[in-house]
């Protein structure tokens, strides 16, 4: 991309996203008075709506009458309205009707259709844009072409003819010119239902542009799987970037591909040599990588670091989910995330509260109220007819930005096991294989460690890199047998957890197994995880699950015993 073009990019970004920059900067001098203006103007707003009238907005003076008011709400709970809202236009939950419903399937569950209305997605837009305006501020990561990877705009109707879909796709989607010619993927190869037809047009394209500067997904265990494809699909790769012809793909992949010879053979001759491509190889000129880096996605994240060029700057997105955007990064160098505390009213429960069945009224803390260092249940109040709405989402406080403590996404509230009592947390495992894996010099591409009640007790399963094609994988790569991985992380989360260590040591847990997967387990887990209805695009899984509910059989994929 020309000098011009990146300096015009920049100028119009700092233009326009500079006022709305430094207007969040000043809120976050005053978090207690901000929250409490927005909650009044979000109450005033939808008075006069069902949800409203029958909790008494136009009555309720501040927080504690709010929260007296209003219990804790869940999307079951709120189902009933959002459904009568789309079918029959009455203003149930918000004054302002849906024109939109982004879709989620959570970590777990059936799909939900989170509402949108106008104002809803132009502040969604404006927060793309102020978050464009501190990448380009800090990093290089626009400087070229970006590939970013959403999920489709459009997936079908609602009963009442509204669409659905991804709100990053109909975003990408609807990009001005200028943005747009920063894109190295078409919009419509998300609206490819096939996945495995996906990852191959994305590749293509991607492969085809050699300035690629940023790349961009929700988890960074997308861009695994697009090396996955990549190595799958290797020779119509390659011809269809030489020729510029399309393998048969379905008709949202179809476009125009400039034929790219000397491109194809360069990277079809690195891949003989080597035997496999890395990010490096592919765009060497690449200078950021913009995806979630907390929770789970620390594993992903670490084996993609090692396929990266050198000093590629790790870019984290924020705390978001389909419900809202949580937080925004305000400084892009240090990932400094500050909660969107001028669109959000946000209410927390500490964790242990919530999670010794506490959470009464009485629990419920301000954005202003919390410390550093410990870690919230939050609950959210939106524009879009989300009123005290349980996330069933962990963060961490980690610093403060002016008054405003700064936020990180830990994990779901869901990433917790119990059997006996132990309570183990998804962190707690992440820690103990993280640190024994870095102990023996060999890194996982996927894990996932079960509980299983009927033993009781737990079992992990761990693809590593280079792993290979046959049940069992080789226990000699790992410095030593997989038993002897299980000893080492049984005693990590010993020490980590007292009521696992007393558990272990009463008998009433058993020992971890540790079993070996097969290279692609983690591949075909996801693809599995889709099929039932996850989103793609913004694929989460859990570390940390109970056996009953995991969508794969591990103990056949590791060959059984």
């Amino acid at each position: 991309m020309g000098g011009l073009t990146r300096a015009l990019l920049r100028g119009v970004l700092g233009f326009t996203q500079g006022p709305s920059c430094r207007r969040l900067m000043a809120a976050a001098q005053a978090p207690e008075q901000t929250q409490a203006a927005l909650l009044r103007a979000l109450l005033a707003r939808n008075k006069d709506t069902q949800f409203g009238k029958t909790h008494g907005f136009a009555g309720l003076a501040g927080a504690e009458d709010y929260r007296r008011a209003v219990p804790a709400q869940t999307y079951e709970d709120l189902w009933p309205l959002v459904r009568r809202q789309e079918l029959t236009g009455e203003r149930c939950l918000t004054e302002e009707r849906p024109v939109y419903y982004n879709r989620t399937s959570g970590t777990v569950g059936a799909p939900k259709n989170i509402p949108v209305t106008a104002s809803g997605l132009r502040q969604m837009k404006t927060e793309q844009r102020l978050s464009a305006y501190v990448w380009a501020r800090d990093s290089h990561f626009l400087d070229g072409k970006v590939f970013a990877v959403t999920g489709p705009a459009l997936e079908g109707r609602m009963e009442g003819g509204t669409e659905f879909g991804s709100v990053s796709g109909l975003i990408y989607r609807n990009q001005s010119g200028l943005v747009r010619s920063r894109q190295a993927l078409p919009p419509a190869l998300s609206d490819i239902e096939d996945y495995e037809a996906r990852y191959l047009a994305m590749v293509i394209f991607g492969l085809a542009e050699e300035g690629v500067t940023g790349l961009a997904a929700a988890n960074p265990s997308t861009f695994l799987r697009l090396l996955t494809a990549l190595h799958r699909h290797a020779d119509a790769v390659f011809d269809a970037v030489a020729t510029g012809r399309l393998p048969d793909l379905p008709p949202p992949a179809r476009g125009r591909l400039r034929p790219r010879p000397a491109r194809a053979r360069e990277l079809a001759q690195r891949l003989e040599a080597a035997g496999e491509l890395t990010y490096a190889d592919i765009w060497p000129r690449l200078q950021g990588v913009l995806t979630w880096t907390g929770g789970s996605c620390g594993v992903a994240l670490a084996a993609l670091s090692r396929l990266l060029p050198a000093g590629v700057a790790i870019i984290e997105w924020g705390y978001s989910a389909s419900e809202f955007r949580g937080s925004l990064n305000i400084d892009a160098k240090r990932n400094v995330c500050l909660p969107t505390l001028l669109t959000t009213y946000f209410e927390f429960v500490e964790r242990e509260a919530q999670e010794e069945g506490r959470g009464d009224r009485r629990d419920f803390l301000g954005l202003h109220e919390l410390e550093q260092g410990r870690e919230y249940y939050v609950f959210i109040t939106t524009g879009e007819g989300l009123y005290r709405y349980d996330m069933n989402d962990i963060v961490r406080v980690k610093g403060r930005v002016g008054q405003t403590p700064a936020i990180e996404f830990a994990r779901k509230g869901k990433g917790v096991a119990n059997i006996t009592g132990e309570k183990l947390t998804e962190t707690q495992v992440l820690q103990a294989v993280s640190k024994t894996l870095a102990r023996r010099g060999v890194a996982a591409r996927f894990f996932v460690m079960l509980a299983y009640e009927e033993t009781p007790g737990y079992k992990l399963f761990v693809e590593l890199e280079n792993a290979g094609s046959a049940p069992g994988g080789d226990p000699g790569r790992t410095g030593g047998t997989a038993d002897a991985m299980a000893g080492e992380i049984d005693s990590l989360l010993s020490e980590a957890n007292v009521e696992y260590q007393a558990k272990r040591k009463s008998g009433r847990l058993a020992p971890l197994e540790t079993r070996l997967l097969p290279g692609g387990a983690g591949d075909r887990y996801r693809e599995a995880c889709v099929g039932a209805g996850q989103r793609d695009a913004q694929f989460k899984h859990l570390h940390l699950q109970y056996a009953r509910e995991c969508a794969v059989d591990f103990e056949a994929a590791a060959g059984g015993a």
